[in-house]
């Protein structure tokens, strides 16, 4: 097939782009950055905000997988305005071209953040499906209220143009690639300056991560007839907190120490989503366990983030999610 794939540049969307590549499709990967990517498919410099330009390149195209945005939500919190354009209008640019041009299918990155809108326990797993309904009360923040804008979009161009589409909803990926800003990151950071990794209270705040390979590949299961239409959680298996976050960083720098620090008040315990249907529907499922993904990320920073005697790391590669203009 012939598959577009928004924001392939960024994080996520460069692995999901090798792995539509493996798989054998063509693939023109879309981002205002097209920089150290997969050569092996077409790079080319579009604005999601530009329905013009992302109409002609979408002509001849099967799917699209729809991964641009603006990701960071201390930016979104920043810049509310340019968060929407870029979640909410990008999403319809998309859409239109898509319906304009006949792409069988778009295929959304969404997020589980959404289910902080949900009326369901929180506590509870099971609660937390993709049948979980919102409450508008809830909302939260305007990241979150992006993302389910633009699922509603996506379900509304379903049922008033018939075009189908697919909501993948991320858990918190980690892995080769990821922002110098998140947690992993500034451990591995603070690691290699010999600094010790604090970590807040007791360190028991957990997230259900997911290694942004394992991630990738169930974009491919997604394509199937199996996923058209359906909303599916891409959650991650296993609940790490962040003492054994920092833990795991520790084992492959062991001279480094751990130092707790006072609990910050509100604290966001975690939470934790089912992903049952993405097993029942694709038979996905992640099968990279926690060690190994950070021992892979560790040692992709060490090949290919070291920065060399004249360029600070802060200056390497972004993957365009820290950018104003920003990818999944």
């Amino acid at each position: 097939m012939r598959i577009i794939v928004t924001g392939g540049s960024g994080f996520i969307g460069a692995h999901v782009v090798d792995r539509l590549l493996d798989a054998g499709h063509d693939v023109i990967s879309l981002d205002l950055n097209a920089h150290m990517t997969d050569p092996r498919a077409d790079h080319r410099i579009v604005d999601v905000l530009d329905l013009s330009a992302l109409t002609a390149v979408f002509a001849d195209c099967d799917m699209v997988f729809h991964l641009a945005g603006m990701s960071n939500v201390d930016h979104a919190f920043a810049d509310p305005i340019r968060t929407v354009r870029l979640n909410v209008e990008g999403t319809a640019n998309v859409c239109e071209a898509a319906r304009a041009t006949g792409v069988r299918r778009v295929l959304f990155a969404s997020t589980v953040w959404v289910y902080g809108a949900s009326g369901g326990d929180l506590d509870d797993p099971r609660s937390l499906t993709e049948d979980a309904e919102f409450a508008m009360s809830r909302a939260g923040h305007v990241y979150t209220s992006t993302k389910i804008a633009a699922e509603l979009l996506l379900q509304s161009y379903q049922q008033t143009y018939d075009l189908d589409f697919t909501v993948l909803r991320y858990g918190i990926p980690y892995g080769p690639g990821m922002r110098d800003e998140l947690v992993l990151a500034r451990f591995l950071q603070k690691a290699l300056k010999g600094e010790p990794l604090t970590v807040a209270g007791d360190g028991q705040q957990f997230r259900n991560y997911v290694f942004v390979r394992d991630l990738a590949d169930a974009h491919v299961l997604a394509m199937d007839d199996a996923a058209r239409n359906e909303t599916i959680a891409l959650e991650g298996n296993e609940r790490v907190s962040v003492l054994a976050m920092a833990q795991a960083v520790q084992d492959h720098f062991p001279g480094v120490e751990i130092e707790h620090v006072p609990a910050r008040p509100g604290d966001f315990r975690g939470r934790s989503v089912s992903n049952a249907k993405a097993e029942r529907l694709l038979g996905w499922r992640p099968i990279t366990g926690f060690a190994d993904g950070v021992r892979q990320y560790v040692e992709w920073y060490l090949a290919d983030r070291q920065p060399t005697n004249d360029q600070p790391v802060s200056a390497r590669r972004t993957d365009g999610v820290g950018a104003p203009v920003s990818s999944e």
